[in-house]
């Protein structure tokens, strides 16, 4: 972790994730970033081991460990863990291995050079990292609303590899609970009159038996999220 003295806060929301968590967080904190960080975990509620595997592991002096006592969604994860942080800035990084920690020196250059106060990692899709035609379909249907609802032009508004200035990160009045946070997150960025950085990161979908939570009714509540963060302004 060598380079400056700015902070980068990594956000782990972690639920039911018992045979993945051990290597996505030892894997975080072996990636060679530009800055220093802090990485926060948050338990949401496991009922699996997970909580176990957090409890018992000496992580080390930038890792800190909060829990919730019942599951309260991902969103609630977030929230909890972005309240905690002390970085300058704030990513979030999910347990399920689904992405690679390096990118998130990838994210990171357009908000240390001023360009940008967000940055998005932006997923490509292909035959070994789509998990299904659906829910590449599904993910392009989502972001299409949001460029036509919101008059902006994105590329992948579902991404877990988001990275904001935590201040910004803060003042978005975020609300949801599931995962209708990915959505909110760029609807209030764009409310904000915010530029949203978009650069490509690496991706492989789990399948359903690895545990992939997300549905089709996933993708409609997006759209709802959508639709009703439109209709308030902003």
């Amino acid at each position: 972790m060598e380079g400056t003295s700015t902070l980068l806060s990594i956000l782990m929301p972690v639920y039911n994730e018992r045979e993945r968590v051990e290597k996505a967080i030892t894997e975080v904190l072996a990636t060679e970033l530009p800055t220093d960080f802090e990485l926060i975990l948050v338990n949401d509620g496991s009922t699996d081991g997970t909580t176990e595997i957090l409890r018992s592991n000496e992580w080390g002096e930038n890792v800190r460990l909060f829990e919730h006592e019942h599951n309260k969604g991902k969103g609630a994860a977030i929230q909890t863990a972005l309240r905690e942080a002390r970085g300058e800035f704030a990513a979030i990084f999910d347990a399920d291995l689904e992405y690679d920690p390096a990118d998130l020196g990838v994210l990171m250059p357009p908000l240390l050079e001023g360009k940008t106060n967000a940055c998005f990692g932006v997923r490509v899709f292909d035959g070994y990292t789509s998990h299904s035609f659906l829910f590449v379909m599904g993910n392009k249907g989502v972001t299409l609303a949001c460029n036509v609802l919101f008059n902006v032009y994105l590329h992948d508004i579902m991404t877990c590899h988001k990275m904001i200035r935590t201040e910004l990160f803060r003042a978005l009045d975020l609300h949801a609970n599931g995962f209708t946070i990915e959505p909110e997150i760029t609807a209030r960025l764009v409310q904000h009159h915010e530029k949203i950085f978009e650069v490509p990161v690496h991706y492989r979908a789990r399948a359903s038996n690895e545990g992939k939570k997300l549905t089709a009714r996933d993708g409609f509540r997006v759209i709802g999220t959508l639709l009703k963060l439109r209709l308030q302004g902003g």
